[in-house]
């Protein structure tokens, strides 16, 4: 997986977001990165506080685990799970 890095202080999951749809999901892989879907519109940071939220939630861990560390601006965007082993977010995505 790609998509997935060991890091220091977890792991990384690198993202392809796309905004402003019907519902927040996970789609699959797209290139080298994890596309998920979110229902909010890329403005003023909504976006980003949504898809930190929203991985908080499927991976089961708190808000202040994850980090957007790249991507602030863009579609391809980078997340730090703090605390997190790769295996255990693997078999959460598989």
């Amino acid at each position: 997986m790609p998509w997935l890095r060991e890091h220091s202080d977890g792991v990384t999951v690198d993202l392809y977001v796309q905004p402003r749809a019907s519902k927040n999901e996970i789609v699959g892989v797209q290139g080298e990165e994890l596309k998920v879907r979110l229902t909010s519109p890329p403005v003023e940071g909504e976006a980003n506080r949504l898809c930190v939220e929203y991985f908080a939630k499927v991976l089961k861990v708190p808000k202040r685990s994850v980090a957007l560390v790249a991507g602030e601006k863009s579609r391809h965007k980078r997340l730090l799970i703090r605390g997190a082993a790769a295996e255990e977010v693997r078999r959460t995505f598989s």
